[in-house]
């Protein structure tokens, strides 16, 4: 019995090309920001976005539609 829930719960493999391009959009959105920034709180900020570009990006786009 513990063989047949082994086989079912195989991991799902994942496409590993979303994550490099989210990588190249993570550096990119840092160098802008942080290039954008005039002091160190400025700094701190463009990083955080520059994780979360992604879902403004979205948000922004979902906005315009609707």
């Amino acid at each position: 019995m513990k063989e047949e829930t082994k086989e079912k719960c195989k991991p799902i493999e994942h496409i590993k090309g979303g994550s490099a391009v989210y990588g190249m959009g993570l550096i990119g959105a840092l160098v802008f920001y942080i290039q954008q920034a005039d002091s160190f709180g400025m700094g701190v900020l463009g990083v955080l976005k520059a994780i979360v570009w992604p879902a403004m990006l979205v948000y922004k786009l979902l906005a315009m539609l609707y």
